[in-house]
């Protein structure tokens, strides 16, 4: 196949390959770069091609080789290796580590406090923490669906009320509590 002709058949199924690298790339700058570098590739290995196959599966083989090559160079540089001893560079980074001790012991208060709420309220305000819907927990415990929501909304006002007589205010228990 003579390069006129090759280029040719490139320039037809270019719009294709287009679509195919934005597809790939979700972001128009670089399924542009994709596509520059596939058209690059191909235009300088051209001789590989043999004719009589699919260009267009060539072509698009070759695009999804690069974009996943690119993937694994991104991911491979986010990627620390540390090879000292203790992984010294690893641990010693400039993050500092909270103590969490505070933070367990409002958490054991806190669980307390709902444990302390009476059944009627604590049993639907633990399934909604639990990410249960509010129908889903008014058909588990045969309530009407108005009921659920007042007695998570009570469970909720209560528990605010406990807070604010043992630690004062809401808004210090947010300041403590740093997770």
């Amino acid at each position: 196949m003579s390069p006129i002709e090759f280029n040719a058949r490139f320039d037809q199924l270019s719009v294709l390959l287009q679509s195919f690298a934005y597809n790939l790339t979700k972001n128009t700058e670089d399924a542009k770069d994709l596509f520059q570098e596939t058209a690059y590739r191909a235009m300088t290995n051209r001789e590989k091609f043999r004719p009589g196959t699919n260009l267009k599966a060539w072509l698009f083989t070759i695009m999804k080789n690069i974009f996943i090559n690119n993937y694994r160079k991104k991911v491979k540089s986010n990627t620390i290796m540390d090879s000292t001893d203790n992984l010294y560079y690893l641990n010693s980074g400039k993050q500092s580590i909270a103590n969490s001790a505070e933070s367990n012991i409002v958490m054991k208060e806190l669980v307390q406090m709902i444990s302390s709420l009476d059944d009627s309220t604590r049993i639907p305000f633990l399934m909604h923490y639990q990410g249960f819907k509010y129908q889903e927990i008014a058909e588990h415990l045969d309530l009407p669906l108005g009921t659920v929501k007042s007695r998570i909304f009570f469970a909720r006002k209560e528990l605010k009320e406990l807070i604010e007589v043992h630690y004062g205010s809401v808004d210090v228990l947010k300041t403590r509590a740093v997770y």
